[in-house]
């Protein structure tokens, strides 16, 4: 169909390079060289335009013909259309049917029949009445400068805004300072919710990673089987519709082992699509070209005039319309109601020696750096200021020798490096992303997975904040709303 329209082939190829196959649910699609981000959602109408966040200046509808597809046309489908709708939206479609015309005019168009084209011989077109207003440019303040904070800030400057960021030491001093991190789903056999939202995320993730020139280190994981239910928990993983096709691949034993270059005593599932990322490689390109300023915040204080962000002091930091929690564990003394809990944990890494490593997680995992092997990594409950030690060295090297020995003599030959750093989780595990109250928001709670989800989480905050379309479906924003910690019943 496309080769009979060779005036857009460049717009349809880079499409088509991106293009998500059939997979369901929703996918963005950058089209940079036009200015334009494609919002695409694959399944049935009523749930697309249920799950849709937007609001629309103006649609084209091309579901067939009402008589050949009625589902699409039906007064319920209009009616969603017409609440999905800006004020003056403009409406247009090929046919003339008088069962769409009187379903528009009922949800409040105007409709009209306009001359067709080519052998059509008549169209319809509707308007809903109104003015869109302009509001002006809010002014936006992120605390905290890891991936978090480096993902709202592209987000944000993709949407035409330039946000204030405060960070108490500097980029990446937290959870995003390692030398590597692996981007990987959290994988579930039975929530669709976590597995669908994760497939996005890694999705997302890649896409706007693989932008930027040299930030990934190696491409693919292999997730070893770890315990007894794994096996038949991967086999159902391994099939799901959500993954591009053949990008989660079962191993046997054997096969994992000729990846990864030793002997293993399980299989595995190959996530080809998900990456090693070099963090220092994101974090400045994304926070590029904006106030940065380095202070501890202590407090927030909302005014006439905005919220005020203090110093233990009491001096003001900045003041902003909007202030976005970003901050990691940083966030729990500035929401305590949502009742993070800290997890330490100590990574550590061979400096000269594994670069080329395949990428492996288990129980623990193996990273390839820029320059060596990455492993680890503790997981320390409770504990929100470690300090780097030999016994938590010794249990990385315990966790990496029972699973891949021959890695752990490759660490040995090289310069042994460490670091400590503190997760912030939420009670259900899951990240939390949306308002605190009115004109404060938060992004945070993604545990050892901010890497894979804050790309995405950031830009339906992001979109959310500024009235723009998330490319989130709404029952799944619902699902990581702050909401979900105050409004429970007792």
């Amino acid at each position: 169909a496309l080769a009979a329209w060779p005036d857009v082939a460049d717009t349809a190829h880079a499409i088509l390079e991106q293009w998500p196959t059939n997979r369901p649910g929703f996918h963005r699609i950058d089209l940079g060289n036009w200015g334009v981000t494609i919002d695409l959602a694959i399944g049935e109408v009523e749930w697309a335009l249920e799950a849709w966040q937007g609001r629309a200046d103006a649609w084209f509808l091309d579901g067939f013909s009402p008589a050949l597809n009625p589902g699409m046309w039906s007064d319920d489908i209009m009616a969603r259309v017409a609440a999905r709708s800006a004020p003056a939206c403009h409406l247009a479609t090929f046919t003339v049917a008088g069962a769409v015309r009187r379903a528009l005019s009922a949800n409040g168009f105007t409709v009209e029949k306009k001359p067709g084209h080519g052998r059509k011989r008549e169209r319809l077109e509707a308007r809903l009445a109104g003015t869109r207003p302009e509001a002006p440019a809010p002014r936006i303040a992120i605390i905290g400068a890891g991936i978090a904070g480096a993902s709202l800030a592209r987000a944000f400057k993709a949407l035409g805004h330039s946000p204030t960021v405060v960070e108490a030491e500097h980029v990446g001093a937290g959870a995003s300072g390692f030398p590597a991190s692996l981007v990987t789903p959290r994988l579930d056999a039975g929530d669709a919710f976590i597995g669908g939202l994760y497939a996005q995320c890694l999705e997302r993730a890649g896409q706007l990673y693989g932008a930027i020139d040299g930030a990934i280190l190696s491409h693919g994981v292999i997730q070893l089987e770890h315990m007894a239910r794994d096996a038949a928990r991967f086999d159902k993983i391994a099939e799901q519709l959500l993954w591009p096709d053949i990008s989660m691949a079962r191993l046997s034993a054997t096969e994992a082992s000729a990846l990864l270059g030793e002997p293993v005593s399980k299989g595995g599932l190959e996530m080809k699509t998900a990456f090693a990322l070099s963090p220092a490689s994101v974090l400045p390109v994304w926070l590029a070209d904006l106030p940065l300023i380095t202070a501890t915040v202590a407090s927030l204080k909302h005014t006439e005039s905005g919220w005020q962000v203090l110093a233990a002091d009491g001096t003001q930091i900045t003041e902003a319309d909007h202030v976005v929690l970003a901050a990691g564990w940083g966030n729990a003394d500035l929401a305590p109601h949502l009742n993070l809990a800290p997890v330490a944990g100590q990574a550590d890494w061979s400096e000269g020696e594994g670069s080329d490593a395949h990428a492996a997680a288990w129980g623990g995992y193996s990273v390839p750096t820029r320059n060596g092997l990455l492993y680890g990594a503790t997981h320390d409950r409770g504990v929100t200021e470690p300090v780097p030690s030999d016994a938590a060295t010794t249990r990385n090297r315990d966790t990496l020798h029972a699973t891949l020995p021959e890695r752990l003599k490759q660490v040995e030959q090289g310069t042994a490096q460490r670091r400590v750093a503190v997760r912030a989780t939420t009670p259900d595990r899951l990240p939390v992303c949306g308002m605190l109250q009115d004109g404060l928001h938060i992004l945070g709670g993604m545990g050892s997975r901010g890497f894979s989800a804050s790309p995405l989480l950031a830009e339906n905050l992001a979109a959310t904040l500024c009235g723009t379309p998330s490319p989130l479906p709404a029952d799944w924003a619902a699902r990581l709303s702050p909401e979900r910690f105050t409004t429970r019943s007792v």
